[in-house]
């Protein structure tokens, strides 16, 4: 155990050498942790690896154990045991997203007026900024003064660079308020001693929200934002691999899982076909 425990700290440096993002890292590296305390002190092998499959399988969602599983198989290559890596759960794609968790457009306005009645100028261009473009609320920092006078910000992540275009009407509300709030350069989003937002303090903010409006807690937190937006490009666009490089996707079968709408949809569309003949 002392010898996998000792790993850690070398896997962290070569995770950063891969420019994972910070939450890749801290992620993986609890995830590997979670590993190293079930093998416990006993000699690693497929055997346990397995067992280890099977305890997360026990105690997570497939989707979560799934997570798991891919950073202890990286950590498990990084160390040179690549053959006791393990396949992950089989999971079938789901045809609708829960009702309970879809973000609705009129929801969605609805946080907006919320934020307003706060007098929350920041959130409420943050949550705008979010659905308005698709990015991750890890991206937010790329959101610069520069980018809102050119319309367009460079976002760097996992390794990757993307263009995204800012819509004019966002601009314009963005550049009243960098003027407003005396901001010269760098990040449009941050605290009030300057520095950047923490991913933390936008999800309270937002979850605050809740007790001003009808929309359940469990739809209110900022990549569903992204999942509106990903939605409503594709239902008017209609082109996934546009879609996917918007989104900084490198595989179109994870932006599929973005576009997924409700049951509710499909079955208004299902109606719409009107098959049934006999009345």
């Amino acid at each position: 155990m002392s010898t996998l425990a000792e790993k850690i700290t070398e896997f962290k440096k070569y995770l950063i050498e891969q420019e994972r993002s910070r939450y890749t890292i801290d992620k993986y590296i609890h995830d590997a942790k979670v590993f190293i305390e079930f093998v416990n002190d006993r000699t690693i092998n497929k055997e346990i690896v397995i067992e280890f499959k099977s305890f997360l399988g026990e105690r997570y969602a497939a989707s979560s154990a799934n997570s798991m599983l891919a950073a202890v198989n990286s950590f498990l290559k990084f160390i040179g045991y690549a053959d006791l890596r393990v396949k992950p759960f089989k999971i079938q794609r789901a045809l609708f997203v829960p009702e309970e968790k879809e973000l609705f457009r009129n929801e969605y306005l609805s946080l907006i007026e919320a934020a307003k009645q706060q007098k929350n100028e920041r959130l409420v261009l943050i949550v705008e900024t979010i659905c308005a473009t698709g990015i991750r609320v890890s991206e937010l920092k790329f959101i610069t003064v520069e980018s809102v006078g050119t319309g367009r910000a460079e976002i760097k992540c996992k390794g990757k660079l993307r263009t995204v275009f800012l819509p004019p009407k966002l601009c314009k509300l963005l550049k009243k308020y960098i003027q407003k709030q005396k901001i010269t350069a760098g990040a449009v989003f941050i605290t009030r001693s300057g520095k950047q937002l923490d991913r933390s303090n936008i999800w309270r903010d937002m979850k605050k929200l809740c007790g001003l409006t009808v929309v359940p807690p469990q739809k209110v937190f900022p990549h569903n934002l992204r999942h509106l937006f990903a939605r409503t490009y594709y239902s008017l666009e209609k082109d996934l691999s546009r879609l996917a490089d918007i989104l900084g996707h490198s595989n179109v079968n994870t932006t599929r899982i973005y576009t997924v709408e409700s049951g509710q949809i499909h079955a208004r569309q299902i109606e719409r076909l009107n098959l049934v003949i006999t009345t």
